[in-house]
């Protein structure tokens, strides 16, 4: 299934975050493959699914979860980054106000540099 397949098969307001995020991601990360990978769209550095992985986006039943592979790594003085899984990190977001632009490719910038070092 394609990102935009994944997408579409949520139901607002899952979708409309969705696709809000995935255009900051990719500004954010012009190099970066995404696709889905484990059922959900994944972001990295290599040229297939899963290599390097940046950052990815799963949606719930009333949030989607943008989590960073190593965004523990991160300096987050907002404070909205929640440790999660290993070296991972975390927001949830419920609608399409809880995206920060800036912020999110602030920290995708920092998770890219973090894998490219």
């Amino acid at each position: 299934m394609s990102i935009d397949g994944y997408l579409a098969g949520l139901a607002d307001p899952l979708r409309e975050v969705g696709e809000k995020l995935t255009p900051v991601i990719a500004d954010a990360l012009p190099g970066a493959t995404g696709a889905t990978w484990h059922g959900h769209p994944v972001w990295g550095l290599g040229d297939r699914p899963g290599q390097r992985p940046v950052c990815l986006i799963k949606a719930y039943g009333s949030y989607v979860t943008f989590g960073l592979w190593r965004g523990q790594e991160i300096a987050d003085p907002s404070g909205r980054l929640v440790p999660a899984a290993r070296a991972m990190a975390t927001v949830r977001l419920r609608d399409v106000a809880d995206i920060d632009p800036a912020l999110f490719a602030g920290w995708l910038r920092a998770a890219a540099a973090l894998e490219e070092a």
